[in-house]
Protein backbone atom coordinates (compact mmCIF):
# COMPACT_ATOMS: atom_id res chain seq x y z
CA UNK A 1 0.00 0.00 0.00
CA UNK A 2 1.22 3.52 -0.85
CA UNK A 3 2.38 5.82 1.86
CA UNK A 4 0.17 8.37 1.81
CA UNK A 5 2.10 12.27 1.53
CA UNK A 6 0.75 15.37 3.34
CA UNK A 7 2.42 18.36 2.82
CA UNK A 8 2.50 20.45 5.89
CA UNK A 9 2.70 24.36 5.89
CA UNK A 10 3.34 25.90 8.81
CA UNK A 11 6.35 27.61 10.92
CA UNK A 12 8.77 25.80 12.50
CA UNK A 13 9.84 27.09 16.62
CA UNK A 14 13.28 25.00 17.38
CA UNK A 15 11.80 24.63 21.35
CA UNK A 16 8.49 24.60 22.02
CA UNK A 17 6.16 22.27 20.34
CA UNK A 18 3.68 23.54 18.04
CA UNK A 19 3.62 23.96 14.47
CA UNK A 20 5.95 21.65 12.57
CA UNK A 21 7.47 19.81 15.34
CA UNK A 22 4.13 18.98 16.27
CA UNK A 23 2.71 18.05 12.72
CA UNK A 24 5.57 16.41 11.57
CA UNK A 25 6.05 13.78 14.27
CA UNK A 26 2.40 13.34 14.77
CA UNK A 27 1.56 12.70 11.03
CA UNK A 28 4.70 9.91 10.90
CA UNK A 29 3.61 7.83 13.89
CA UNK A 30 0.43 7.76 12.11
CA UNK A 31 1.81 6.18 9.41
CA UNK A 32 2.06 9.17 7.14
CA UNK A 33 4.90 10.77 4.98
CA UNK A 34 5.10 14.73 5.97
CA UNK A 35 6.90 16.84 3.56
CA UNK A 36 7.03 20.16 5.38
CA UNK A 37 6.82 23.86 4.04
CA UNK A 38 8.21 25.99 6.53
CA UNK A 39 6.93 30.06 6.33
CA UNK A 40 9.58 31.29 8.79
CA UNK A 41 12.22 29.65 11.12
CA UNK A 42 11.98 30.71 15.40
CA UNK A 43 14.27 29.96 17.99
CA UNK A 44 10.98 29.33 20.63
CA UNK A 45 7.47 30.27 19.85
CA UNK A 46 6.21 33.52 20.68
CA UNK A 47 4.08 33.14 24.00
CA UNK A 48 6.05 33.42 26.95
CA UNK A 49 8.89 33.47 25.13
CA UNK A 50 11.06 36.69 24.83
CA UNK A 51 14.43 37.87 22.96
CA UNK A 52 13.36 35.09 20.42
CA UNK A 53 15.08 34.48 16.84
CA UNK A 54 12.96 35.14 13.97
CA UNK A 55 13.37 34.16 10.04
CA UNK A 56 11.25 35.16 7.48
CA UNK A 57 10.89 32.47 4.37
CA UNK A 58 8.28 34.35 2.99
CA UNK A 59 10.70 34.28 -0.46
CA UNK A 60 11.34 30.99 -0.45
CA UNK A 61 7.87 29.51 -0.27
CA UNK A 62 7.04 29.78 -4.03
CA UNK A 63 10.88 28.08 -5.65
CA UNK A 64 10.02 25.34 -3.15
CA UNK A 65 6.75 24.86 -4.49
CA UNK A 66 7.79 25.39 -8.28
CA UNK A 67 10.72 22.60 -7.91
CA UNK A 68 8.11 20.05 -6.16
CA UNK A 69 5.76 20.54 -9.57
CA UNK A 70 8.49 20.37 -11.42
CA UNK A 71 9.22 17.18 -9.89
CA UNK A 72 5.47 16.03 -10.82
CA UNK A 73 5.11 15.06 -6.76
CA UNK A 74 1.01 14.49 -5.70
CA UNK A 75 0.26 14.98 -2.21
CA UNK A 76 -3.11 14.01 -0.75
CA UNK A 77 -3.36 16.34 1.89
CA UNK A 78 -2.41 20.23 2.12
CA UNK A 79 -2.37 21.29 5.69
CA UNK A 80 -2.40 24.65 6.89
CA UNK A 81 -1.46 26.28 9.75
CA UNK A 82 0.03 29.66 11.11
CA UNK A 83 0.71 32.02 8.56
CA UNK A 84 2.22 35.40 9.50
CA UNK A 85 1.29 38.08 7.00
CA UNK A 86 -1.00 38.79 3.77
CA UNK A 87 1.39 38.07 1.24
CA UNK A 88 2.17 34.54 3.60
CA UNK A 89 -2.03 33.44 2.66
CA UNK A 90 -2.18 34.65 -0.79
CA UNK A 91 1.41 32.55 -1.39
CA UNK A 92 -0.13 29.47 0.29
CA UNK A 93 -3.78 29.88 -1.99
CA UNK A 94 -1.05 29.87 -5.27
CA UNK A 95 0.60 26.79 -4.13
CA UNK A 96 -2.49 25.09 -3.23
CA UNK A 97 -3.20 25.87 -7.15
CA UNK A 98 -0.40 24.35 -8.17
CA UNK A 99 0.33 21.60 -6.32
CA UNK A 100 -3.56 19.93 -5.50
CA UNK A 101 -4.97 17.23 -7.30
CA UNK A 102 -8.47 16.55 -7.86
CA UNK A 103 -8.54 14.07 -4.86
CA UNK A 104 -6.08 16.18 -2.86
CA UNK A 105 -7.42 16.75 0.57
CA UNK A 106 -7.05 20.65 1.89
CA UNK A 107 -7.23 21.14 5.49
CA UNK A 108 -6.79 24.94 6.89
CA UNK A 109 -6.34 25.72 10.16
CA UNK A 110 -6.77 29.53 10.48
CA UNK A 111 -4.56 30.08 12.66
CA UNK A 112 -4.51 33.74 13.95
CA UNK A 113 -7.21 34.26 17.59
CA UNK A 114 -7.83 32.82 20.75
CA UNK A 115 -9.89 34.50 23.99
CA UNK A 116 -11.60 36.80 21.50
CA UNK A 117 -9.15 38.62 20.50
CA UNK A 118 -6.59 38.59 17.81
CA UNK A 119 -2.98 37.56 18.25
CA UNK A 120 -0.48 40.44 18.20
CA UNK A 121 1.11 41.61 14.69
CA UNK A 122 -2.16 40.75 12.56
CA UNK A 123 -4.19 43.98 11.51
CA UNK A 124 -8.36 44.06 12.11
CA UNK A 125 -8.54 42.82 8.49
CA UNK A 126 -6.54 40.36 8.54
CA UNK A 127 -9.85 37.38 8.88
CA UNK A 128 -11.41 38.93 5.49
CA UNK A 129 -7.92 37.66 3.99
CA UNK A 130 -7.75 34.67 5.99
CA UNK A 131 -11.42 33.72 4.78
CA UNK A 132 -10.31 33.71 1.15
CA UNK A 133 -8.05 30.54 2.27
CA UNK A 134 -10.58 28.92 3.80
CA UNK A 135 -12.49 29.34 0.61
CA UNK A 136 -10.35 26.65 -1.01
CA UNK A 137 -10.74 24.18 1.77
CA UNK A 138 -12.19 20.40 2.53
CA UNK A 139 -11.71 21.07 5.99
CA UNK A 140 -11.55 23.49 8.16
CA UNK A 141 -10.36 24.08 12.12
CA UNK A 142 -11.37 27.12 14.13
CA UNK A 143 -11.53 27.64 17.29
CA UNK A 144 -14.43 30.07 18.90
CA UNK A 145 -12.91 33.20 18.67
CA UNK A 146 -11.65 32.49 14.72
CA UNK A 147 -15.21 31.01 14.20
CA UNK A 148 -16.57 34.41 15.21
CA UNK A 149 -14.06 36.14 13.23
CA UNK A 150 -14.15 34.43 9.95
CA UNK A 151 -17.97 35.16 10.21
CA UNK A 152 -18.09 38.64 11.58
CA UNK A 153 -20.17 38.22 14.75
CA UNK A 154 -19.67 38.32 17.86
CA UNK A 155 -17.11 35.85 19.83
CA UNK A 156 -19.41 33.69 22.50
CA UNK A 157 -16.71 32.10 24.89
CA UNK A 158 -19.38 29.36 25.93
CA UNK A 159 -22.17 28.54 23.36
CA UNK A 160 -25.04 26.29 23.38
CA UNK A 161 -25.99 23.24 21.53
CA UNK A 162 -28.07 25.21 19.16
CA UNK A 163 -25.57 28.01 18.41
CA UNK A 164 -22.60 25.22 17.40
CA UNK A 165 -24.85 23.79 15.31
CA UNK A 166 -25.56 27.66 13.96
CA UNK A 167 -21.64 28.45 13.99
CA UNK A 168 -20.63 25.33 11.89
CA UNK A 169 -23.20 25.48 9.32
CA UNK A 170 -22.19 28.90 9.14
CA UNK A 171 -18.57 28.69 8.34
CA UNK A 172 -19.41 26.16 5.52
CA UNK A 173 -21.47 28.58 3.92
CA UNK A 174 -19.95 31.68 4.40
CA UNK A 175 -16.29 30.49 3.47
CA UNK A 176 -17.28 28.08 1.35
CA UNK A 177 -15.51 24.88 3.10
CA UNK A 178 -17.16 21.57 2.73
CA UNK A 179 -16.64 20.77 6.24
CA UNK A 180 -16.10 22.42 9.84
CA UNK A 181 -15.01 21.44 13.03
CA UNK A 182 -15.08 23.69 16.02
CA UNK A 183 -12.50 23.70 19.10
CA UNK A 184 -12.69 24.50 22.24
CA UNK A 185 -16.33 24.07 22.96
CA UNK A 186 -17.67 22.93 26.40
CA UNK A 187 -21.19 21.59 26.02
CA UNK A 188 -22.03 18.53 28.17
CA UNK A 189 -20.37 20.00 31.66
CA UNK A 190 -18.26 22.83 32.21
CA UNK A 191 -15.67 20.67 33.35
CA UNK A 192 -15.38 19.50 29.71
CA UNK A 193 -13.63 20.67 26.78
CA UNK A 194 -13.81 18.82 23.32
CA UNK A 195 -14.80 19.89 19.34
CA UNK A 196 -17.89 19.68 17.31
CA UNK A 197 -17.17 18.25 13.49
CA UNK A 198 -19.96 19.11 11.14
CA UNK A 199 -22.06 17.02 9.39
CA UNK A 200 -23.36 17.17 5.94
CA UNK A 201 -27.22 16.69 6.99
CA UNK A 202 -26.82 20.29 8.73
CA UNK A 203 -26.15 18.09 11.90
CA UNK A 204 -22.96 18.04 14.23
CA UNK A 205 -21.40 15.61 16.23
CA UNK A 206 -19.52 16.38 19.67
CA UNK A 207 -16.81 14.89 21.88
CA UNK A 208 -15.24 16.10 24.70
CA UNK A 209 -12.31 15.28 27.56
CA UNK A 210 -11.96 16.64 30.93
CA UNK A 211 -10.96 20.07 31.31
CA UNK A 212 -7.39 20.68 33.01
CA UNK A 213 -6.81 23.87 34.43
CA UNK A 214 -3.71 25.90 32.56
CA UNK A 215 -3.15 27.29 29.37
CA UNK A 216 -1.16 24.86 26.89
CA UNK A 217 0.42 25.88 24.10
CA UNK A 218 0.46 23.93 21.15
CA UNK A 219 -2.78 22.63 21.95
CA UNK A 220 -4.58 23.64 18.62
CA UNK A 221 -1.74 22.31 16.63
CA UNK A 222 -1.87 19.09 18.12
CA UNK A 223 -5.60 18.74 17.55
CA UNK A 224 -4.90 19.56 14.09
CA UNK A 225 -2.64 17.31 12.70
CA UNK A 226 -4.52 14.79 14.92
CA UNK A 227 -7.58 15.33 13.68
CA UNK A 228 -5.57 15.34 9.87
CA UNK A 229 -4.04 11.96 11.16
CA UNK A 230 -7.55 10.73 11.12
CA UNK A 231 -8.83 11.67 7.56
CA UNK A 232 -5.62 10.19 5.77
CA UNK A 233 -6.02 7.24 7.18
CA UNK A 234 -9.69 7.19 5.88
CA UNK A 235 -11.38 8.09 9.47
CA UNK A 236 -14.79 9.66 8.79
CA UNK A 237 -14.62 13.19 10.07
CA UNK A 238 -16.53 12.19 13.18
CA UNK A 239 -14.04 9.61 13.83
CA UNK A 240 -11.15 11.50 13.42
CA UNK A 241 -12.45 14.22 15.44
CA UNK A 242 -12.88 11.56 18.18
CA UNK A 243 -9.64 10.46 17.99
CA UNK A 244 -7.94 14.22 17.90
CA UNK A 245 -10.01 15.14 20.97
CA UNK A 246 -9.28 11.65 22.81
CA UNK A 247 -4.83 12.49 21.56
CA UNK A 248 -4.85 15.80 22.85
CA UNK A 249 -6.76 15.24 26.03
CA UNK A 250 -4.72 12.90 27.23
CA UNK A 251 -1.29 14.58 26.32
CA UNK A 252 -2.96 17.52 28.22
CA UNK A 253 -3.53 15.51 31.52
CA UNK A 254 -0.01 14.25 31.48
CA UNK A 255 1.53 17.46 31.17
CA UNK A 256 -0.44 18.59 34.04
CA UNK A 257 0.60 15.69 35.68
CA UNK A 258 4.41 16.44 35.59
CA UNK A 259 3.87 19.63 36.46
CA UNK A 260 6.41 21.31 33.39
CA UNK A 261 6.95 24.54 32.27
CA UNK A 262 3.78 24.53 30.02
CA UNK A 263 5.64 27.01 27.63
CA UNK A 264 7.23 24.11 26.59
CA UNK A 265 4.37 22.58 25.04
CA UNK A 266 2.58 19.17 25.64
CA UNK A 267 4.05 16.35 26.17
CA UNK A 268 2.55 14.56 23.93
CA UNK A 269 5.46 11.96 22.80
CA UNK A 270 4.89 9.41 25.54
CA UNK A 271 1.17 8.65 23.57
CA UNK A 272 2.90 8.56 20.45
CA UNK A 273 3.37 4.86 19.79
CA UNK A 274 -0.36 3.90 21.19
CA UNK A 275 -2.00 6.82 18.77
CA UNK A 276 -0.02 5.48 16.22
CA UNK A 277 -1.23 1.52 16.84
CA UNK A 278 -4.85 2.84 16.24
CA UNK A 279 -3.72 3.24 12.24
CA UNK A 280 -1.60 0.01 11.88
CA UNK A 281 -4.47 -2.03 10.25
CA UNK A 282 -4.58 1.05 7.61
CA UNK A 283 -0.55 0.09 6.70
CA UNK A 284 -1.37 -3.05 6.79
CA UNK A 285 -4.15 -3.30 4.03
Amino acid sequence: MRTPRVLAIHDISGVGRCSLTVALPVLSAAGIECSVLPTAVLSTHTGEFEGYTFRDLTEDIMPIAQHWADLGLHFDAIYTGYLGSFEQVELVKQVIGKLRSDNTLIIVDPVMADEGKLYPGFSEDYPAQMRTLCALADVIVPNLTEAALLLDCKYDANPDAERVGALLRALCVNTGATASVLTGVSLESATNMGAAGSNPDGGFTYTAGQMVPGMYHGSGDLFSSALVAGLMNGRSLEDAVALAVHFTSTSIKRTFAAGTETRYGLLFEAGLAQFGMQFQHSADK
